[in-house]
């Protein structure tokens, strides 16, 4: 984390700083414990291929995990993530960097609080999006 963010510091289309992330099938497999998702596509490499996959991908909700882990290290001590939501629209594979960004879409002031609607996508090192979505935060003001 670079430090707090405050709300008069961003604009809509300020970028937040990028996350890569790199799975390893230990992770997948521990993320499978956690989660209570065991299927095989998420640790078994021939059976993923048996049906049809490049080989073993990430848990789509792992993926969206690591880019609410983005906002939030973004965010700093004193802001908050309210809402976390994401399609998938792409595989990840193990043993691959896991590309995470985003940008502020929107700042807004409702019931006194201060509000963005970031919008937050992961891509594969081929550069396509496998998982987009949004977070609404909560920030700090300086005054």
């Amino acid at each position: 984390m670079a430090g707090q963010v405050y709300y008069e510091d961003i604009e809509a289309g300020s970028e937040i700083p990028a996350l890569v992330k790199y799975p390893t099938t230990m992770q997948l497999v521990k993320y499978a414990g956690a989660s209570g998702d065991y299927y095989q596509i998420h640790y078994d490499k021939d059976f993923a291929i048996a049906n049809g996959l490049p080989g073993v991908i990430v848990h789509g909700w792992l993926t969206l995990s690591f880019l609410g882990q983005m906002v939030t290290d973004w965010l700093g001590d004193q802001g908050a993530l309210v809402k976390l939501s994401g399609s998938y629209r792409g595989m990840n594979k193990v043993h691959e960097d896991i590309i995470c960004n985003g940008k502020v879409a929107k700042k807004y002031i409702e019931e006194g609080g201060n509000y963005a609607r970031v919008e937050i996508w992961a891509e594969n090192p081929q550069g396509e999006k496998t998982v987009t979505g949004a977070a609404v935060v909560t920030l700090p003001s300086r005054a």
